[in-house]
């Protein structure tokens, strides 16, 4: 059984809203804790990164080239605090990133690691400039006739004032004429509150522009499915792990996630058209939409002027992801594939090409090459996927038997740094035929807690699986080892030796892996199995400026999925819940262990109604605001019965944005 917190209190309705990389973390991000005392390569591993270091150009300096070419001034290295005196982001930790890879980790890897360790401010072209190293992703000021469009504000308003701060003592005062948000994902414009609100843009006629369906989006994925993603995430990213040779190295996108204070910001202008065409503040822009490729809501741009095409995340130097492993709707490779062709035809006489991670890419023959090789690759990682599925092969062999061809396996920017083809083409058998493989040993398998006890007594018990996997760990087996001591961790996850052999196995499976997710999540898995599950929660107050701009039928999606079917058993509750300060009321609704909601009129028959502001009800979502509290407070008018709206409270489930992962 998966580790829980304690039952029903007032605080337990707080953490209606966990926001995958949006929220506070309470733990060290950059902890000097050793995984283990054993931390060396195995001749195995050693074997397997030299294998990689023979099979790739490793000192083509072309990409080092363009990551530092048009630098105005390198980054400061030195630690960012917020003004709650959280620790946010601290490039010195890097700094082991130097020389030729250790044994410990992957080189391509760790040349991709110092790529991304290369920081600061960077002229693109003539009136383009980026700020890179800063945050995950990168921001980028465009020159207009009277001051500065902004694209894509980084993560957190603290990492954002401290990028635009750095930026502004180059290239002067920085008076924003317009923003633009290229995409849904929260490292493209949590920052922005540090720059402008939405009376500074209206004042100051700023428009703040996004792609159709930003703010749905961009809210939906995090509060829905909010802790099972930040739980996930910690994994992906290695918020627990140490920075160094041993630990986390780089996300492939960038350093790192960075956790601080976050917001968001209503758009003004939506680009709801394939091509739409328009000039902000004096400079031309053609936008093109391009919904349900790397993010559900998301766009490109070119700049005639400059001839320079930014390409947001549906372009990067790395194979991105078809399905993150964090969790989320998994994505449609072909549809991607084919945005990425749309662009090509577009840009008959483009020069510069610039994204939002990484470094620019300059000269059209290269820029249409590297576009070319992209769109390749993902409609490869398709349409191999389909073949193969149509001879009747699972996810599992597609992954093992699919390898990009020569031509496309050799460029560094389509490694499988971020995304890899192995989990891709499982997301895209995922995305046509969903979990279930056609196998009835399949179909309706016992848990896990069940089926390794089994497994375990199968095999002829612990002593023999410990016996027989140490001799596989001695033949370098650690993908095995670790299938199979998996089963007898969940059957006695007491067993300590069981414990530190397949932690050893993650550990060198880590050290192995090209990519930064796939690395961070074998070696986050061996911290905690010797370590415990650390203590890190993530905490929603950081992202209050984001979840007051939610839209109130986001609020009412997260609390219909904290309903606790078992308590809701044969209760039957209907409550007028009225926004006052937006004049909005919805109708709550539960029944047959089932919520609904409607924004309706109040309802006749309700046995409570209450009306609250949007604010009051954001404070008691962030538990900053309890019940008792709530109840007494002038700010809240309650008619019918409190005895039944205590009952709906009751009625909310437990929340867990810590549950164990490799251990029962």
């Amino acid at each position: 059984m998966r580790n829980s917190i304690p039952r029903w209190s007032h605080k337990n309705i707080a953490p209606l809203v966990l926001l995958t990389v949006i929220a506070g973390c309470d733990s060290s991000q950059n902890s000097t804790q050793p995984i283990s005392s054993l931390t060396t390569a195995s001749e195995y591993t050693i074997a397997s990164n030299k294998a990689f270091a023979d099979n790739l150009d490793l000192d083509d300096q072309q990409d080092f080239d363009d990551a530092r070419r048009g630098m105005v001034a390198e980054a400061p290295n030195t630690a960012l605090i917020s003004k709650n005196g959280v620790q946010v982001w601290d490039a010195s930790a890097y700094d082991f990133i130097q020389g030729e890879a250790p044994d410990t980790v992957n080189p391509s890897l760790w040349r991709q690691a110092k790529l991304n360790n290369i920081r600061g401010l960077f002229k693109v072209d003539e009136g383009i400039y980026q700020l890179r190293g800063f945050d995950l992703a990168n921001t980028s000021l465009i020159k207009s006739d009277s001051g500065w469009i902004l694209v894509d504000p980084l993560t957190t308003l603290e990492t954002t004032e401290a990028a635009m701060a750095f930026a502004e003592q180059h290239l002067g005062k920085i008076k924003l004429t317009g923003v633009i948000f290229t995409h849904s994902h929260i490292d493209h414009f949590g920052g922005v509150l540090a720059l402008i609100n939405t009376q500074l843009a209206a004042d100051n006629n700023v428009p703040i522009i996004a792609p159709s369906g930003f703010m749905a989006e961009a809210t939906s994925e995090n509060i829905i499915a909010g802790p099972a993603m930040a739980r996930r995430g910690s994994y992906m990213f290695g918020n627990s792990l140490p920075r160094s040779a041993t630990g986390h190295v780089d996300a492939g996108l960038g350093k790192q996630v960075v956790y601080g204070s976050t917001s968001i910001l209503q758009p003004t202008v939506v680009i709801d058209k394939p091509e739409m065409a328009m000039t902000i503040d004096g400079v031309g822009f053609d936008f093109y939409n391009m919904p349900g490729s790397e993010a559900p809501s998301e766009l490109t741009f070119y700049l005639p002027k400059h001839k320079a095409f930014c390409g947001a995340e549906v372009l990067s130097h790395v194979m991105h992801n078809v399905l993150t492993l964090r969790g989320a709707k998994v994505r449609d490779a072909l549809l991607w594939s084919d945005y990425i062709g749309q662009s090509i035809d577009r840009l008959d006489d483009v020069e510069v090409f610039f994204n939002s991670h990484h470094w620019p890419t300059w000269g059209h023959d290269r820029i249409i090459t590297q576009m070319e090789q992209q769109q390749d690759m993902y409609k490869f990682t398709h349409d191999q996927t389909v073949r193969l599925a149509n001879l009747g092969y699972t996810p599992r062999e597609i992954a093992e038997r699919l390898k990009l061809p020569k031509s496309l396996a050799g460029n560094f920017h389509l490694r499988g740094y971020y995304g890899t083809l192995s989990h891709n083409s499982k997301a895209v058998y995922q995305h046509y035929f969903g979990w279930y493989q056609g196998n009835p040993a399949q179909l309706n398998p016992l848990p896990p807690e069940q089926s390794s006890l089994r497994y375990v007594e199968f095999m002829g018990g612990a002593e023999v699986i410990l016996e027989k996997a140490s001799q596989s760990m001695q033949r370098g087996e650690y993908r095995w080892v670790a299938e199979v001591l998996n089963h007898l961790v969940f059957a006695e996850p007491d067993n300590g030796a069981a414990k530190e052999l397949l932690a050893e196995a993650y550990r060198q499976l880590g050290y192995q892996a090209e990519s930064g997710p796939w690395r961070d999540i074998y070696l986050s898995g061996a911290l905690e199995l010797l370590a415990g599950t650390p203590d890190e929660h993530y905490d929603p107050v950081f992202a209050k400026a984001f979840i007051q701009q939610v839209p109130l039928m986001q609020f009412m999606k997260a609390l219909s999925i904290r309903l606790d079917a078992e308590k809701a058993e044969g209760e039957r509750l209907v409550l007028n819940v009225l926004f006052t300060d937006q004049q909005e009321n919805f109708v709550l609704t539960v029944r047959n262990s089932v919520m609904h909601y409607q924004a309706l009129s109040p309802a006749a028959n309700a046995d409570v109604s209450i009306a609250l502001s949007k604010n009051l009800f954001v404070d008691i979502l962030l538990g900053q605001v309890g019940i008792q509290e709530m109840l007494t407070t002038d700010e809240l008018a309650v008619e019918g019965s409190v005895l039944k709206l205590l009952k709906f409270f009751s009625l909310m489930g437990e929340t867990n944005d810590n549950f164990n992962i490799v251990t029962p």
